[in-house]
C-alpha cells in the first residue's frame, strides 16, 4: 500500500515548477473565506491576502458571529485597502452551518470569473495567485486544490500530523483527483479555486449548507457534474499554523474525523483496525515475531516509515518524523474514537459555537 501511495504521490504536480502566469493573462478572482474569533491569527493572513502581485482580484470576509476582536480588524484593514470587503454575520438562518452559510454570503458579494475558498488563518505568498492560476491553465482545470504547507512544532504536532497526512494519501488517494475516469475527489479548505461558471452549475454552498467537510465535498459535487479538478503541493507559497499543541490538534479535529466516516460506527472502528493492522501491527511483528514473519515486518515498517517521510516532506516539515509512524498511528486511532464517542454522546457536534443534531446533519449530507 505504502509503495502504491508513494508512486502515486510523486505524480502530483508540483506548484513550485509552476511559471506564474502574466499579468495581461490575469483573470479576475474574489477570494473569500469566513473567520469566526480569529483575531490572533487574523492579521498576518490579512497581511498576506491584501500584498498579492496579482492585478485584478478582491478580498471578501466575512465575520461569522465574532466574540472577539475580528470584526474590528477586519474593518481596520477594509478601511485601509479598498479591495477587501466585510460582511458581518449576527444571525445564522436555520439548517446552516456557519461556515457554508458565511460562504454563501460571500458568494453574493463576489465579482471574480474565478472564485478562491479559503480561512481566515492561512498566509499567501505574494506571487501565489499567478502560480494557480498557470497551474490551472496547464492541467485544464474547472477546480485547484492546494495542500498548505504546515507549520508544525515540537514533537508531538508532526507526529500526530504527519499521520493523519498518510491516511489522506491511503483514504483519499489525492494523484487520482485531476483523472476524469476516477471518482476520487478532493477539498481542501485552506485553498480552492474554482471556476464562477462551475461553482454556481455545481449548486453553490447552497448545497453543502450542513455539511461538516464542506470543503472536500465541494470537490466531489464538481467530479460528480463532470468538471475537471486537480491538486498540487503548494511548497512555501501557502502556509498555515493549523492548531497549537497536539491537545488542540485533537480537540480541533473532533466535529469533523467522525464526519469524514459519514457519522458511521461501523466504518470508524474499520479505519481504526486498518490503521493498527497497517501501521501498529508491524512494529509488533518486528519486537515479537521471529524468523522470515519478523523480516517481513520490518520491510513493511521500514517503508511506511519511508512513505510517511515524504509526506513530511511535503508539509515543510523534518523527515526524521517518519520514524514515529507507530506512534502517530496510535494517536491518530484515539482521535478517531474520541470524534465518535463525543459525537454520539452529544447527538450531534458543536461547530462556531453552534450545535447541531447528528440526525439533520445526517439528513444533510451531499
Amino acid at each position: 500500500m505504502a509503495v502504491f501511495c508513494y508512486r502515486g504521490m510523486s505524480q502530483i504536480p508540483l506548484l513550485t515548477r509552476v511559471t506564474p502566469v502574466e499579468a495581461a493573462d490575469c483573470p479576475r478572482i474574489s477570494i473569500l473565506f469566513a473567520a469566526r474569533d480569529e483575531a490572533a491569527k487574523l492579521p498576518a493572513a490579512m497581511a498576506s491576502l491584501l500584498a498579492l502581485d496579482y492585478p485584478n482580484y478582491e478580498v471578501i470576509a466575512v465575520d461569522d458571529r465574532s466574540e472577539d476582536a475580528t470584526g474590528s480588524i477586519l474593518d481596520d484593514f477594509a478601511a485601509r485597502d479598498a479591495k477587501l470587503k466585510v460582511i458581518h454575520v449576527a444571525e445564522l438562518p436555520p439548517r446552516w452551518l456557519g461556515k457554508p452559510h458565511a460562504l454563501d454570503m460571500g458568494y453574493h458579494q463576489a465579482t471574480g470569473e474565478w472564485l478562491i475558498f479559503t480561512d481566515a488563518d492561512v498566509q499567501f505568498a505574494p506571487d501565489l495567485l499567478r502560480r494557480a492560476m498557470a497551474l490551472a491553465a496547464q492541467q485544464h482545470c474547472d477546480h485547484l486544490t492546494l495542500l498548505a504547507g504546515l507549520d508544525l512544532r515540537g514533537f508531538w504536532e508532526p507526529t500526530v500530523v504527519g499521520y493523519l497526512g498518510v491516511c489522506f494519501a491511503i483514504g483519499v488517494r489525492p494523484w487520482l483527483t485531476s483523472n476524469p475516469q476516477s471518482p476520487v475527489y478532493m477539498g481542501v479548505g485552506a485553498f480552492q479555486l474554482i471556476r464562477r461558471s462551475t461553482y454556481e452549475a455545481v449548486g453553490t454552498h447552497r448545497r453543502l449548507r450542513m455539511e461538516v467537510v464542506e470543503d472536500m465535498k465541494l470537490g466531489k459535487l464538481v467530479k460528480e457534474q463532470g468538471f475537471r479538478s486537480g491538486v498540487a503541493p503548494s511548497g512555501d507559497f501557502l502556509k498555515i499554523r493549523w492548531q497549537e499543541g497536539v491537545g488542540n490538534v485533537i480537540k480541533g479535529t473532533t466535529k469533523n474525523m467522525f464526519a469524514g466516516f459519514d457519522f458511521s460506527v461501523a466504518k470508524a472502528l474499520g479505519g481504526v483496525a486498518a490503521i493498527f493492522v497497517l501501521s501498529v501491527l508491524p512494529l509488533l511483528g518486528v519486537i515479537f515475531a521471529r524468523g522470515p514473519a519478523q523480516i517481513a515486518a520490518g520491510v513493511a515498517l521500514a517503508v511506511a516509515m519511508l512513505f510517511e517521510s515524504q509526506i513530511m516532506t511535503q508539509a515543510r516539515a523534518s523527515q526524521r518524523f517518519g520514524f514515529t509512524h507507530p506512534l502517530g498511528a496510535l494517536l491518530v486511532c484515539y482521535i478517531i474514537v474520541r470524534s465518535m464517542v463525543v459525537t454520539l454522546a452529544r447527538g450531534g457536534v458543536v461547530w462556531r459555537g453552534t450545535f447541531y443534531p447528528l440526525d439533520e446533519l445526517k439528513r444533510g449530507r451531499t
